[in-house]
């Protein structure tokens, strides 16, 4: 009786804050806007140093508990075995965690970085297209993905070595005890997790439904507007949601299988019909800057001078990954059963880092290569920059196959925007559910409905961003949740090697 009430609060009050929030984004959009601004500058700028710690300590603990004398043990019983193929585990973490990101920021990120470089290097030259690759490497590798395997480590080794609840709150059980993480702090964590977790998908469907819509708009001229923003995500919510209900192992990998040959087959061709040896050059150099100043900086924040380009860019990237730790941590955990900690690190944190870094070396190039060789003027090159849903098509346009690749790209957009969303859906129905790894189809239809009209009451109002800055906020506190969870994993490890 006691779980069942627990599952109920957790449910109960995550909806009233979800639906606070969403009143309160739509009709008082403006001081919506100021709060979650005042509150995002005051943490970023009073704890920007945090951030940056954070991302480094979680990385090496990761490294420490997958390379070290705990890398064998296996996350279930000793005779466990993975419930998936490598190929489709590859490709829902990808999809989960990266894919629409990747997707959204592959072409305008690099581009931004090369017409706005820092620390005082000319724009748009070779010095800029190096930092800019050097740039996307450090905000898409390996840091986001050690970060995001904490929460998933933690919670696979307890769900299924431990025989614990899928339930963050369970993560801290050897830490805190069991009155606790089932009590009052277990609940806000858990209900925390639940709000990171919409206001993390919620502003992913938004931004990902701008970028289709921009891509419908330069291929088939159909009209940037609301009407058209609101039926792509009616029919992506359909879509979503039925792959959710259909479950992990008929709906959600079969569209995620797919979905990474597709992003696959992009990439290749992409690279054949860019600029191949500016490609690999770029490359190479870059993960030789990326790796020989990795620590200088991952750390690098000015005492006294001007820190705007890392508050706008790394402190900016750290917060929403830390957001969205929660969600990827659950669905990663979820997936990954019967794997060792070592096989679990290799593949969430070096495999998807390496994919990232290789899709932006592609990606970026096409966009750099544009403004080096004189093709887009500089005045172009910046209105992909000011408008970056609009950056991937811009630019595969002035590339032989330009409409046949951007329609590709379209397709890989839905993809993973599909797959986030319904990942999304699985983990709130998971962590309101009282962790049940099998939530009920009911749960799952109605946050994947809650989900679609938090996003186009936002796209009607224009309140993506001041969500996606106050979830941020928001996620804060995880920080030290993802501390904790770190001893408490640590704690467990060392009981059961004593035992």
């Amino acid at each position: 009786m006691e779980k069942k009430n627990t599952s109920k609060s957790v449910f109960y009050i995550s909806l009233v804050l979800v639906a606070i929030i969403a009143v309160w984004s739509v009709a008082f959009n403006e001081s919506f806007t100021k709060v979650s601004n005042a509150a995002y500058t005051f943490f970023t700028v009073d704890f920007g140093w945090l951030y940056l710690l954070a991302m480094i300590v979680f990385l090496f603990f990761i490294a420490y508990v997958g390379f070290g004398r705990y890398g064998k043990i296996r996350l279930g019983g000793d005779d466990s075995r993975p419930e998936y193929s490598n190929m489709t585990w590859f490709g829902l973490l990808f999809g989960c965690g990266m894919g629409v990101g990747l997707v959204f920021w592959g072409v305008a990120e690099p581009l931004s970085h090369y017409i706005n470089p820092t620390d005082g290097i000319e724009s748009a030259s070779a010095g800029a297209a190096d930092f800019a690759i050097k740039s996307f490497f450090t905000h898409w590798g390996i840091l986001p993905w050690a970060n995001y395997a904490i929460i998933g480590l933690a919670l696979a080794y307890f769900m299924f070595r431990k025989d614990k609840k899928s339930l963050i709150s369970c993560i801290l059980e050897p830490l805190i005890g069991e009155k606790l993480a089932n009590g009052w702090l277990g609940k806000l964590i858990d209900i925390l997790a639940v709000f990171a977790t919409v206001a993390g998908i919620v502003t992913s469907l938004g931004l990902g439904t701008m970028q289709i819509n921009a891509g419908i708009h330069t291929l088939f001229g159909i009209p940037v507007n609301l009407t058209v923003q609101i039926v792509i995500v009616a029919v992506v919510t359909v879509i979503y949601i039925s792959s959710a209900v259909s479950g992990l192992e008929k709906g959600i990998s079969i569209i995620s299988d797919a979905n990474l040959y597709i992003a696959i087959g992009l990439l290749i061709v992409c690279f054949i019909v860019g600029p191949k040896v500016e490609v690999l050059n770029s490359f190479v150099n870059g993960m030789g800057q990326y790796i020989g100043n990795f620590i200088p900086d991952a750390l690098k924040i000015a005492s006294y001078g001007d820190n705007s380009w890392l508050g706008s860019w790394r402190l900016y990237y750290w917060a929403w990954f830390i957001a969205w730790a929660p969600f990827v941590g659950v669905f990663v955990a979820r997936i990954s059963k019967g794997r060792t900690i070592r096989e679990f690190v290799l593949g969430v944190v070096l495999v998807p880092a390496a994919a990232s870094c290789v899709w932006g070396a592609v990606f970026g190039n096409l966009g750099i290569n544009l403004g080096a060789k004189g093709i887009l003027s500089i005045e172009a090159l910046k209105e992909v920059v000011a408008t970056p849903e609009t950056g991937l098509f811009l630019v595969l346009r002035e590339y032989p196959l330009g409409f046949i690749l951007s329609l590709v790209a379209i397709v890989s957009l839905c993809a993973f925007f599909v797959t986030s969303a319904n990942s999304g859906v699985y983990v709130l129905s998971m962590l309101t559910s009282n962790g049940n790894i099998n939530p009920p189809n009911s749960k799952k239809i109605l946050w994947g409905v809650i989900q679609s009209v938090m996003a186009i009451g936002l796209l009607m109002a224009g309140g993506l961003k001041p969500l996606q800055t106050i979830s941020l906020a928001a996620a804060f506190p995880f920080i030290f949740v993802m501390f904790a969870a770190c001893v408490s994993l640590l704690k467990a490890l060392k009981t059961e090697k004593k035992q």
